[in-house]
């Protein structure tokens, strides 16, 4: 009766030491398994100069050209191969080729009739010669991922990445750290234009559901990067661009069905060029889930529309999207007494909490009755987030010359939304509601239902003025200024006892104005093998809040900041497939809304972040890896403490000194015409000098504190690494292995193992098949099972600490992950 679970033990322990073996193999050369090569040139064919950076296909292979405009495509058997050959501003060129030998073959690129939609991000994009790190992911690879989960999902096989579910599927609210900062610190810009919330910093993806089906590319700057719009980059940045030109017209199906009722419906439709210079394109998307965490369903939906002109010398392009979501909360977690604890230890947790949480009979039944793993404590059918958020872009391109281009923008973003929530025994206090009096009783409780509303708008233009003298000399002046207008209120909806609550009342009211103006200046200048680069960035920020806060506070509060962001890189080119390269640069980083709204009687101190990179890259058609070391300097960051205000509200405070220090591997491993290793890892030291944590000291009814040195940071692991093994048994179809490790995590700051996440090793299976019939251009069936050895694990949590009877207790919280589930789709293109 043994046997299933002791073969899933053996075979996840030998996944473990393939996976060693792997991060072995990171430092290995490669081997050749073919015969010949094609190399040459790629120049631009109206003045003989080099094109660094241009896209080279050799059949399924693809390379990049050299700051030389050199290539080299290597282990080619012999046979004919379709060349072809691609420049942001010039027209492909493409050749057939019969290779019985090694080839020399030199391509001249003409410069396109019309502009293309890469000029649009240009600018705030690092190249393969950039001192940066990076990784870009373009369409054909993001279309493998999409399978119905959230975006950052998709980017889980990348460096430094760990992602985290609250429903536990991946649909719904997702979470995404990078280096372990977590998405207020990670900007993230569509088509250029920021996307992360300015008050809260975070950058909400179920807001725009399904929106990968409508991308293009991304790339993942880490650490810095270069200079953008938005906030600063603490942690890192995803440069996100939606769909660029398609000639032809097209018709795209895409439908999934999963475990948990899950269901994805995606229309794709496109004009493709009309009169050699309009294109119109649109999505309607559905994604619907129950969670895998009781009552953590999903109901999403989505579109995208897009037109565009392309002439000669301007691009004009319309973005409109919008997304809606209703999903059921699940943010409460799991308590460690449910998932992990005895009887006994869950009867304490109860009799403990009774007071706070008033359980109800219901409440009482769930708490005991219900699986330890998909516990949701909320049973009100309609405790829900409820927002829809309206996008709408504009961009225009100008060239007035070969070496003079202007991109502009503008954009508007509104949003609104609610989320409602049924409170048990709430204080008429804590609404700004007089107590009922009747006779001698006084009524100071009631059951009730709220709904906290956020109804925002943000505003603003964007714009890169590009100038390229020479093949020596590239600069760039960009900037944006953007307005932001964000009410937040209350209201009670329903009362089981009313005291002189009518519909409509909001018994909390604030506004929150920010401004934010960046302007930045780039240069990047050939000096025979170096390519020195420098970028200067001076950002300016105002915060006025003003109203009243959920707690019935007066708020008044009006903030300037002024920040200046210098970065410098070199990067030395030691031959046709190898450089090395690094950076310094600053980032500074202003407070979120909590920090001010809950810090009594001061301000928070702004965030300083000095970041040191320096790596390696090796790029050839049969090996690419890359190696990245990194220091990141913080000076004041912001941590959570356990320090809390009059309220209960949990404070960050400043911590004068902390840092990050890692190494980082990303090796692409072509083993053979039909095996391919993609293999990713970080190994991290993450620590902040000292600090002093405070405990709510229920004896004394105040706080005690502890002062901590040398400890981790929290959500930050010290091991992140990822493989992927795709086979191709038939040219049509793909078998991949996608395994994924993270070591423990802390949830708070004081490097205590029993508040902790353990580690965790999760593989999935992803099974492609892809073929034509009749009309269908392209029909593809893929199947992705996801944890495949059901591994129980939970990949975020959170942590509370006390004091009581002279004793230290501590409570934890944990968010569960899925067992083994599937996600079946079916893609058609006409």
């Amino acid at each position: 009766m043994r046997i299933a679970p002791l073969r899933i033990h053996l075979i996840k322990s030998i996944l473990k030491k393939i996976y060693l073996v792997a991060l072995v193999a990171l430092i290995l050369p490669s081997l050749a398994w073919a015969q010949f090569s094609i190399r040459g040139k790629v120049t631009d064919k109206t003045n003989q100069r080099a094109l660094a950076g241009a896209s080279i296909t050799v059949g399924d292979r693809t390379a990049r050209s050299n700051a030389s405009g050199e290539f080299d495509v290597q282990d080619l058997e012999a046979g004919t191969y379709r060349l072809s050959f691609r420049f942001i501003g010039f027209s492909e060129m493409s050749t057939t080729i019969n290779l019985s030998g090694d080839r020399v073959y030199n391509a001249a690129l003409s410069p396109m009739t019309v502009l293309t939609d890469e000029v649009i991000v240009r600018s705030t994009r690092a190249t393969e010669s950039s001192a940066t790190t990076y990784r870009n992911l373009n369409k054909e690879e993001l279309d493998k991922y999409n399978q119905g989960q959230d975006l950052p999902y998709l980017l889980n096989q990348t460096p430094s990445v760990v992602v985290s579910s609250d429903a536990g599927a991946g649909v719904g609210y997702t979470g995404l750290r990078i280096r372990g900062s977590d998405a207020t610190r990670i900007n993230v810009t569509l088509n250029g234009i920021p996307l992360n919330n300015p008050e809260s910093q975070g950058s909400f993806f179920v807001n725009i559901p399904d929106f990968a089906s409508s991308v293009d590319n991304i790339q993942i700057q880490r650490g810095v990067g270069t200079s953008t719009n938005g906030a600063g980059a603490f942690g890192g940045s995803l440069n996100i661009q939606t769909i660029t030109r398609r000639d032809s017209a097209y018709t795209e199906l895409n439908n999934t069905f999963g475990s948990y009722n899950t269901w994805k419906n995606t229309v794709n439709i496109g004009t493709g060029l009309l009169n050699g210079k309009f294109t119109f394109d649109g999505r309607l998307s559905r994604i619907k889930s129950d969670g895998y965490i009781d009552r953590g369903a999903s109901d999403l939906k989505s579109y995208f529309l897009s037109g565009a002109y392309y002439g000669k010398r301007d691009m004009l392009r319309v973005n409109v999207f919008s997304g809606q979501e209703k999903t059921y909360q699940a943010w409460n977690g799991v308590p460690e007494e449910k998932l992990r604890g005895s009887a006994a230890d869950l009867n304490d947790y109860y009799q403990n909490n009774k007071g706070v949480y008033f359980f109800t009979p219901a409440d009482s039944a769930n708490l005991f009755g219900s699986n330890k793993r998909t516990y949701n404590s909320f049973l009100y059918k309609d405790q829900t987030d409820n927002y829809k958020q309206d996008h709408y872009q504009a961009f225009y391109t100008h060239t007035f010359n070969s070496k003079l281009s202007l991109n502009t923008a503008l954009h508007y973003t509104y949003g609104s939304g609610y989320f409602e929530e049924y409170k048990n025994a709430a204080k008429f206090g804590n609404y700004g509601l007089p107590n009922i009096v009747t006779g001698t009783d006084t009524l100071k409780r009631t059951d009730l239902v709220r709904r906290r509303w956020l109804d925002n708008h943000f505003y603003g233009l964007t714009y890169s003025l590009n100038y390229n003298p020479s093949s020596d000399l590239n600069l760039i002046l960009g900037g944006a200024y953007n307005e932001y207008d964000g009410d937040h209120f209350g209201e009670i909806i329903w009362a089981r006892n009313n005291s002189s609550n009518e519909p409509g009342d909001r018994y909390y009211q604030g506004n929150g104005f920010k401004t934010d103006f960046n302007i930045y200046g780039k240069v990047e200048y050939q000096l025979d093998d170096f390519l020195l680069y420098a970028d200067l960035q001076y950002r300016r920020t105002g915060y006025k809040i003003i109203g009243t806060d959920k707690n019935l506070n007066s708020l008044d509060i009006d903030d300037q900041l002024n920040f200046f962001n210098p970065k410098a890189g070199i990067t030395y080119k030691l031959n046709n497939a190898n450089n090395v390269y690094a950076s310094f640069a600053v980032a500074n980083k202003e407070p979120n809304r909590d920090d001010y709204i809950n810090m009594p009687g001061g301000r928070p101190l702004r965030e300083h972040l000095k970041d040191i990179e320096a790596g390696y890259r090796f790029n050839s058609s049969s090996f690419r890896a890359g190696i990245n070391g990194y220091w990141m300097i913080y000076k004041d960051q912001l941590v959570l403490t356990g320090k809390v205000n009059d309220d209960g509200e949990a404070l960050r405070q400043n911590v004068a000194d902390s840092y990050r220090l890692g190494l980082e591997a990303d090796v692409q491993w072509p083993l053979s015409r039909t095996l391919t290793w993609g293999l990713t890892a970080n190994l991290s030291r993450n620590k902040i000098d000292s600090f002093t944590e405070y405990v709510d000291n229920w004896d004394t009814g105040g706080q005690t504190s502890f002062t901590h040195n040398n400890t981790d940071i929290s959500f930050s692991p010290s091991f992140v690494g990822s493989s992927e093994l795709a086979y191709r048994p038939l040219k049509n179809a793909e078998v991949a292995l996608l395994s994924k490790y993270v070591s423990r995590q802390y949830m708070d700051n004081t490097s205590n193992d029993s508040r902790s996440l353990d580690a965790f090793f999760v593989n999935d299976i992803r099974l492609r098949y892809n073929t034509s019939a009749g009309r269908i251009k392209n029909l593809e069936f893929s199947l992705l099972i996801n944890n495949v050895f059901s591994e129980l694990y939970e990949s975020n949590g959170f942590t509370y600490s006390y004091i009581v009877g002279n004793q230290l207790a501590t409570s934890n919280a944990y968010f569960p992950q899925a067992t083994r589930n599937f996600l079946l789709s079916a893609k058609f293109k006409f």
